[in-house]
């Protein structure tokens, strides 16, 4: 059964039903002082708590859409797809493999107009190494024969980790948000790249070039600009280049932009941090090296080097966010050029319902930062 079934959430759930009532039945037979005894109450405990947990896992995965097969739990995913022609890709783009294309529900149900289109993508980088899978957005303007030489305003969306592309599309609901905002005059048409920064999984590499490991900043902000505008009509200055993440994805949006204003000019972290963070996911990140380690601490580098040129827009709440305190700390550091913005709740937790609760202002906002390249 797949891992995130129905079929296979509810069968858990009911051994792990059935074996707390199978406990109470035998309980009374296992009372004995012998070996035997004891071990039978070791094992039938030791067997609800594990029925019970991968009940509870089965549930959380499902939920929140951490691993989406048996395969990608166990890092051995190797598996391909057909290259479909799509109607958005242009021919001949070999960095970016369009698997398949979707049309997005309308803002405005009964206006016969097109939300535009999702085309879920591979994205290959010559520089890196590397490939990503992702979704691409395309508002309905792209196809329009008044925009037939018009480039767009990019808008790259990055998970958590592990995270999983969909979920900026079906938790965050990000295409279906730009949709209402471009047609409400509240956004430029702009196309958006929704992927996860795991980009060599199962490892978390937190958007590093590790010493020795993968490439995943040379992938992020390099490969994937080149890629994008190769395949699409983008803009292909910073200005019409910004970042938006959750999480992980937050600090690596913030770090992207801050390290490489040349490749985006604002970014959004929805409670991210401020720090590359080391632990049995990321292993060793720097190679012992400091200044390395120094360069990716983003308190550090607004301590120490220059400040970049762009605008940033930083989400926690008072309570129920890890990050707040760090987060009053990285805005008191801020210093021209460089520009920043909060968006502080009084109170929520570190998970999508909150983020949900700042998209409806924070894409706005990330959106009005960036040029609009307009027509050819």
């Amino acid at each position: 059964m797949a891992l995130t079934s129905i079929t296979l959430q509810v069968f858990v759930a009911a051994l792990a039903v059935a074996a707390l009532a199978a406990t109470v039945w035998l309980w009374p037979r296992l009372s004995g002082q012998g070996w035997l005894p004891v071990t039978g109450r070791i094992g039938v405990l030791v067997a609800d708590q594990i029925l019970t947990l991968a009940a509870l896992g089965l549930a959380l995965n499902s939920y929140f859409a951490f691993y989406a097969s048996w395969s990608d739990l166990l890092g051995t995913d190797t598996s391909t797809a057909p290259i479909i022609p799509a109607t958005g890709a242009a021919a001949g783009a070999g960095e970016v493999q369009v698997l398949s294309s979707t049309p997005v529900a309308s803002a405005r149900p009964g206006s016969g107009r097109s939300g535009g289109r999702l085309e879920e993508v591979v994205v290959s980088g010559p520089r890196s190494g590397l490939s990503a899978p992702a979704y691409v957005y395309l508002p309905p303007q792209y196809f329009e024969k008044k925009y037939a030489t018009a480039r767009f305003p990019v808008i790259v969306g990055l998970t958590g980790y592990p995270g999983d592309a969909k979920n900026l599309v079906t938790r965050l609901n990000l295409p279906q948000h730009a949709a209402g905002l471009i047609a409400g005059h509240q956004m430029h048409p702009t196309i958006m790249v929704l992927m996860r920064p795991t980009v060599a999984p199962p490892r978390d590499t937190e958007c590093v070039d590790v010493p020795g490991g993968p490439k995943a900043e040379t992938f992020l902000s390099t490969d994937l600009q080149h890629a994008i505008s190769t395949a699409f009509r983008t803009g292909t200055d910073a200005q019409s280049w910004g970042v938006l993440g959750g999480s992980t994805g937050g600090y690596c949006a913030l770090k992207l932009a801050m390290k490489h204003p040349e490749v985006f000019s604002a970014a959004v972290s929805l409670s991210g941090y401020y720090h590359g963070l080391i632990d049995v996911t990321t292993g060793d990140l720097f190679g012992g090296d400091k200044r390395l380690r120094d360069e990716h601490d983003l308190m550090w580098r607004l301590a120490h080097l220059p400040a970049p040129p762009v605008s940033v827009l930083v989400t926690s709440s008072e309570h129920g966010e890890a990050n707040y305190q760090a987060t009053k700390a990285f805005l008191a550091a801020v210093k021209p050029p460089m520009q920043a913005s909060s968006l502080i709740l009084p109170s929520g937790g570190h998970n999508f319902a909150t983020w949900n609760r700042e998209v409806p202002q924070a894409l706005p906002w990330l959106a009005q930062q960036l040029h609009d390249p307009g027509r050819a």
